[in-house]
């Protein structure tokens, strides 16, 4: 994992995945995104380049305006070799399993964590 990109618009949650994540050694460059349409926006900037696009989003449910599921709609559209090489880490305060279910009908949707971020679940992926 070289470069994580966190979907969520909870400040603490973000703090809280963030500092797991640095903790890890798992990622050299972090970003945060609080929506799901800025985290697209900020990703239709690296469409034409792949080596900077994220190999791993965190991606929260519950968000303003447009939620989690309505991100994996827009971002199913993106080209499949950027697709391909990213994996979705849905994090998430849910654990309906409605929502876990409904995940996993988009083939990028690789792992269903509860949160907070802590990391021993790093250390699973």
């Amino acid at each position: 994992m070289k470069h994580v990109l966190l979907i969520d618009d909870n400040e603490i949650d973000n703090y809280i995945a963030k500092h797991s994540i640095t903790k890890s050694n798992m990622a050299q460059k972090i970003n945060v995104q609080s929506s799901g349409i800025d985290a697209l926006e900020f990703l239709d900037t690296l469409k034409n380049n792949p080596e900077e696009f994220p190999d791993t989003i965190f991606l929260d449910i519950q968000m303003p305006k447009m939620n989690g599921f309505g991100f994996l709609e827009a971002f199913k559209k993106f080209p499949e070799a950027i697709r391909t090489q990213c994996k979705v880490i849905m994090l998430s305060s849910s654990n309906d399993p409605k929502d876990i279910e409904r995940s996993f009908q988009y083939p990028f949707v690789k792992k269903f964590l509860t949160k907070p971020l802590v990391l021993s679940m790093l250390e699973n992926l």
